[in-house]
């Protein structure tokens, strides 16, 4: 009985021995089932590498299978096993005396399930031309942006990310006509409105500050901003944009078009909207743009309480912009500008008899640079005319600059310059207008991880023609600042201020603002 016993035994493991040697000499010359494994990897495999093993090669499977049945098949004969060949772990536990464990992995998980237990990208973000926002209070997939996308509200398929600071402040102003200082409490509200789509992106912006005199005397400085972008994406090449924008602000006393001996100067409301169409052609890239800008004076307030009318200031500004922009490399991008337009003035005739509508014609040429994120920017220099339609106001003209440049020297250092010229039309008779270049500068540095140090520069000339130079202004900024960040929805800021104003022909005017507060921030 023995001994036919242990002869049924070695037949099994003959046979067992003669079909795992086929099943290698078969399947390794093939070079392609090296890459492949089995289809019910282990629990261990299977939570080494989830969603890896999806592919294999079934007849290898099989004998593996037919080897494990028959090695199986000789010792489940004496545990009492079945003799169909197949055993299970709970099986083989309870023969060995132990508990089956039900959390046992027997086969690999789905794909897309291990990938997402993993926290791997989901598959389609691989498609997406703009990557999901970050998680909001646990909700959303995908991979955070930056640690800034932690905070926001989740509306639909849009990121909300408000923000509400409260300042004190103290300014005091020396003036042609002397002293004065006032505090202030200046409350202000900001956010940013991002969509969340796979294609196409919609961003609008908006920031406005309200200021309070508590004390002494001076004039409040409200402002608010509006801007909204669209950016449709037609093709791989071509891209559509449509913006709207609205600002308010009021006009400084130091303005030479502001009202002298008024009590509270003139707000300016400005509207504006455009269309844009980009064609990306392999090395060239064409554009071609249209805006509308609309500007709205309201009345000044005398200092016995009588208002002016500034209406004859309101102006509608078109213009058609194209660029031609050449790939020389992906860092280098030279690129050519021309730009035509309108200015048509709500009143034919302003107060002086004069016809202040214009045309209005550019051309600029520059260079693109893109280094990514420790280098990029633009500069073009160019030419700008306007042409009145009154004889008797010359054309203002300008050489123009404009650029901007971000650097980042070092991790946790940012580094920003910007260049702007802008002509500014008169109504003073006589006076066709001036022409304002600006240079502005900001630093910040990351002393700390929660403390950032800020400065700020820059300097704006206004010039006139020769016969009314005398009314040239120089303009110089200089400030610093720190924020503190308490914690990921509050920070604290302290700022300091100072501006000069320098008059060709007059006494110069001194600002110093000093401000403190809070911003609180979701």
């Amino acid at each position: 009985m023995e001994t036919s016993r242990a002869s049924g035994m070695r037949r099994r493991g003959s046979k067992a021995f003669a079909v795992l040697l086929a099943s290698h000499v078969y399947t390794a010359p093939l070079p392609v089932f090296a890459q492949q494994a089995p289809s019910q990897p282990t629990a261990a495999a299977s939570t080494a590498a989830p969603g890896l093993f999806s592919t294999s090669w079934s007849q290898p499977q099989r004998a593996s299978e037919e080897v494990a049945g028959f090695e199986a098949e000789g010792v489940n004969a004496e545990n009492g096993a079945t003799e169909s060949g197949e055993t299970t772990a709970s099986g083989q536990a309870a023969a060995n005396g132990a508990t089956p464990d039900p959390t046992t992995v027997t086969g690999s998980l789905p794909a897309t399930e291990a990938a997402a237990d993993d926290g791997l990208a989901r598959d389609e973000d691989l498609l997406r031309q703009n990557l999901p926002e970050g998680k909001v209070d646990g909700v959303g997939a995908g991979p955070l942006r930056s640690d800034e996308d932690e905070t926001g509200i989740r509306l639909g398929s849009f990121i909300l990310r408000p923000s509400l600071s409260q300042q004190l402040g103290h300014e005091r102003q020396k003036t042609a006509s002397g002293r004065e200082s006032r505090t202030f409490s200046e409350t202000g509200l900001k956010g940013t409105l991002t969509s969340d789509w796979s294609r196409h992106e919609l961003s609008v912006t908006g920031d406005g500050a309200w200021q309070e005199t508590l004390n002494g005397e001076g004039s409040d400085k409200p402002r608010a901003a509006l801007d909204a972008r669209l950016r449709l994406d037609l093709s791989d090449d071509t891209i559509v944009g449509v913006t709207g924008n609205y600002n308010f602000s009021r006009e400084d006393t130091d303005d030479p078009n502001a009202l002298a001996g008024a009590a509270v100067q003139s707000g300016v409301n400005q509207y504006g909207g455009g269309l844009s169409i980009e064609r990306d052609f392999g090395l060239i890239r064409g554009s071609l743009s249209g805006d509308v800008t609309r500007y709205q004076y309201s009345d000044a307030e005398l200092s016995d309480g009588t208002t002016v009318q500034r209406s004859e200031r309101d102006r509608i500004r078109s213009t058609v912009t194209g660029r031609v922009t050449y790939e020389l490399s992906p860092a280098l991008m030279p690129f050519v500008e021309l730009t035509g337009g309108r200015i048509h003035y709500d009143e034919t005739l302003d107060s002086a008899g004069f016809r202040r509508s214009a045309d209005v014609y550019g051309a600029k040429a520059g260079v693109m640079l893109d280094l990514g994120e420790k280098l990029r920017g633009e500069l073009a220099l160019g030419h700008e005319q306007q042409r009145f339609d009154d004889n008797r106001l010359s054309d203002l003209k300008a050489l123009t600059i404009d650029g901007n440049l971000a650097w980042s020297p070092r991790e946790g250092t940012t580094l920003d310059l910007a260049l702007d010229t802008s002509i500014d039309p008169s109504t003073t008779a006589g006076v066709n207008g001036s022409v304002i270049h600006r240079l502005t500068a900001s630093l910040a540095h990351d002393l700390r991880t929660n403390l950032v140090a800020r400065l700020t520069g820059g300097t704006t000339l206004t010039r006139y023609e020769e016969e009314n130079s005398a009314s040239d202004t120089t303009a110089y900024l200089a400030g610093a600042g720190l924020t503190w960040k308490v914690n990921s929805h509050l920070d604290a800021t302290a700022d300091l201020n100072f501006e000069r104003t320098h008059y060709e022909t007059g006494t110069d005017s001194d600002t110093l603002t000093a401000l403190i507060g809070l911003t609180a921030k979701r």
